[in-house]
Formats: structure tokens, C-alpha cells, sequence
């Protein structure tokens, strides 16, 4: 959904609101959020999500296109983690006293078991030694 398509929605289901009082609602709060997330803010909607600031540091790159070193510079990037109640109506489920479709439900299934997550490692391709060497430079910087 474009931000156009967001303000065609809300004109249609409040009629009792002219389109440009709309545009300009939904255009301050964008404004208002992207504002904080520019001061560094954290922002929660509840039943939606949160939208926070986090740092990347510096670190060395690789040209997919020549294998050469290149450095990234630290950056600051926006994030957003969808909440409980978001997840479970995109994954179509009901929550507990939460109205799907404008209807309150009572969840029916029963709650997953909690997925144990295995430490994630870089792949082998990640080191600079071996993507040097699939770029065809040797790991030691001299001729294959």
C-alpha cells in the first residue's frame, strides 16, 4: 500500500473528512515519526509495532564487482519489529480480545512451542580470503 493508497482508504471509510484534512493528517504523521527516528526516538504503537534506531559500525567491504576491500562507513538505520498482535493477524490468527475484521475473538489454537534458534555462523564465503579466491585472486593477494 502506497502512502496515496493509505489516504484513498481512510477518505473512504470517514466521509465526515475532507480529502486534503486527510492528506495533510497522514502526511504529519509521518513527518512526526520520521522526525523521531531522525532524533534517534524510539517509537511503539501498541498491537502494531515498534520502530527504533540502530547503529552499524564501521567495517571492511568487498566489491562484488572487482573483490576489492572497501570500506563502509558507521551508519545509523531504522528498524521496525512488528508486535504480537500484528504478527498474528498477518499470520491470520486470532489474539485474544482483539477484533479481527471488527469482530472480538477468543484465540482457538493452542500456542506454538518456542523454536530454539541455533547460533548463526558466517558462511565460509563471508571471510575476505575466500571471496578473494572466488574472484580469482589467491587468499594471499598473489596469483592463482
Amino acid at each position: 500500500m502506497t502512502k496515496r493508497e493509505l489516504i484513498e482508504e481512510v477518505v473512504h471509510a470517514r466521509t465526515d473528512l475532507p480529502r486534503r484534512e486527510v492528506e495533510a493528517l497522514v502526511n504529519g504523521v509521518f513527518d512526526t515519526l520520521s522526525d523521531a527516528l531522525a532524533r534517534g526516538e524510539r517509537i511503539e504503537i501498541r498491537g502494531f509495532g515498534s520502530f527504533i534506531v540502530k547503529r552499524r559500525n564501521a567495517r571492511e567491504g568487498l566489491n562484488p564487482k572487482t573483490g576489492q576491500v572497501v570500506a563502509v562507513h558507521a551508519k545509523r538505520v531504522a528498524f521496525f519489529k512488528a508486535g504480537k498482535e500484528l504478527k498474528q493477524r498477518v499470520d491470520s490468527r486470532p489474539v485474544d480480545g482483539v477484533a479481527v475484521d471488527g469482530v472480538a475473538v477468543e484465540a482457538t489454537r493452542k500456542a506454538e512451542p518456542a523454536r530454539t534458534r541455533t547460533p548463526s555462523r558466517k558462511p565460509a564465503s563471508a571471510t575476505p580470503e575466500v571471496a578473494r579466491a572466488s574472484y580469482g585472486m589467491a587468499a594471499a593477494g598473489g596469483e592463482e
